[in-house]
């Protein structure tokens, strides 16, 4: 990670540098030179992005530069980020741009590069961004749309239906989904123009929330972070599941029939046994981060499967795929790669997949993933005002040993700080008898101490 770019690209707030009309038309530009330099001719670039109410000038800020520095640009409007990513693949885009900030709330906003490939930017355009960044002196803030920021794009909607085609025919191909009634919260956010259309489309009762964007309620009490919310819809409407969606549908998660939350450890789970039990998961292995539970890792291994850790992120869990050539990966968040279908993580894909594996299975989803056992787990966030090594602070250093020590081999802390935001992370998980809320406690007072910018949550 560099000065802007974090484990999920550029993000922070709209109108502060560097999402301003000046800075977003130099990344446009830079982005233009080189893959001009890369590929020997002009680029042709796709982009898109989420509901907020920033997103069109900002996108539009970013098209100027590319045409500015020769490359051409065609706008996609509302579209899930891995429907960029899917598009740029598959119609032969040189690139792919996302505007978004994913679960954020609306004031933040962010952009995402994906490579010909579908991969996400590589090392090289991030430096060159960088620098060009750099050199720049940051305008006053704008929280609104700046004055100086261009007009929106003109949106070609065959791009919109492409990628829904892509899911229903291909993905859903044969998939029938008469019978199912499923919950969908879409966190009044990218999802909202596909995910109903998709599920109707191949048979499916749908109960729909979070599906209204105004351009400011975004991830606003709905969504993946708020997923008690689809769990209600589901029990009032006595849906068989549901699923909600984070702000640019990358990811989701899934609740049962009971309102249970089904994570994504749970759905690697899943799609591992199942795939395991057909003969199809070849290699016999699994990536997922440091953040997934020990349970999964025991459960998998039980049935011959290795885990193999990564740092968070889905660049990271993408990599490790491609090193070890594995089919199926992902995050506790719910980010899940099916490395045969899509190099991106994809919400709507994701619930294609399990959907697919419930019929074929002819069961519930709390069938689905019955057969995994989780270590209690708990997760707090400390907001800091700066991000020192951990091992480099005497407190955290200190208490780290004091809570290993009386883990003693029966449990896992994990620190880390957000890629995206200014907070440390404190994960803890151990075996049942063991305080984990206390121990956790612990840990994130001492961070406080240390680095300490407000409260834990």
């Amino acid at each position: 990670m560099g000065r802007f770019f974090g484990t999920d690209g550029i993000r922070g707030r709209a109108g502060e540098f560097p999402l301003q009309p000046e800075a977003l038309t130099i990344i446009g530009a830079t982005l233009s030179q080189v893959l001009a330099a890369r590929t020997g001719r002009t680029p042709r670039l796709v982009i898109g992005g989420d509901t907020r109410e920033s997103s069109p000038w900002i996108a539009a800020a970013v098209a100027q530069g590319i045409a500015q520095a020769g490359g051409t640009v065609s706008c996609a409007g509302i579209i899930p980020t891995p429907g960029i990513a899917y598009l740029t693949r598959a119609e032969g885009f040189d690139a792919g741009i996302v505007i978004s900030a994913s679960h954020n709330p609306f004031h933040d906003n962010g952009i995402k590069f994906f490579l010909a490939s579908g991969e996400k930017t590589d090392d090289t355009l991030e430096t060159a961004i960088e620098a060009a960044l750099e050199n720049l002196s940051p305008a006053p803030v704008q929280p609104e749309a700046p004055g100086s920021a261009p007009a929106s794009l003109w949106e070609d909607p065959t791009h919109a239906l492409s990628y829904l085609e892509f899911l229903t025919q291909h993905i859903g191909a044969d998939l029938d989904l008469s019978g199912w009634s499923i919950a969908v919260d879409c966190a009044n956010g990218a999802a909202a123009p596909y995910a109903n259309i998709m599920l109707q489309a191949l048979g499916a009762k749908t109960f729909v929330t979070g599906a209204a964007a105004n351009g400011r309620n975004i991830n606003d009490g709905c969504g993946t972070i708020h997923i008690q919310h689809v769990a209600e819809v589901t029990r009032a409407a006595g849906a068989q599941l549901g699923i909600a969606f984070d702000g640019d549908a990358d990811r989701c998660l899934f609740v049962d029939e009971q309102g249970e939350v089904v994570d994504g450890d749970a759905i690697l789970y899943a799609m591992a046994t199942d795939a395991d039990a057909r003969g199809e998961l070849t290699p016999r292995c699994v990536v997922a981060t440091v953040m997934s539970n020990m349970g999964l890792e025991l459960a998998l291994r039980e049935r011959g499967i290795d885990l193999i850790r990564t740092p968070v992120g889905d660049r990271a869990v993408l990599a490790a795929m491609l090193e070890h050539g594995a089919l199926l990966g992902g995050e506790q968040s719910g980010h899940i790669i099916f490395a045969r279908q899509s190099l991106a993580g994809d919400g709507l894909l994701t619930a294609l997949n399990v959907l697919r594996l419930l019929v074929e299975r002819q069961c519930s989803l709390r069938e689905a993933v019955r057969g995994l056992t989780r270590f209690p787990q708990t997760l707090v966030n400390v907001p800091v005002r700066e991000k020192r090594p951990f091992e480099t602070l005497p407190r955290v250093a200190a208490t780290v040993r004091e809570v290993e020590a009386q883990l003693a081999g029966r449990g896992r802390l994990l620190l880390r700080y957000s890629g995206t935001e200014n907070l440390a992370r404190v994960m803890l998980e151990a075996a049942n008898g063991i305080d984990i809320g206390t121990l956790a406690a612990q840990v994130a007072a001492a961070i406080e101490r240390d680095l300490g910018n407000g409260h834990p949550g």
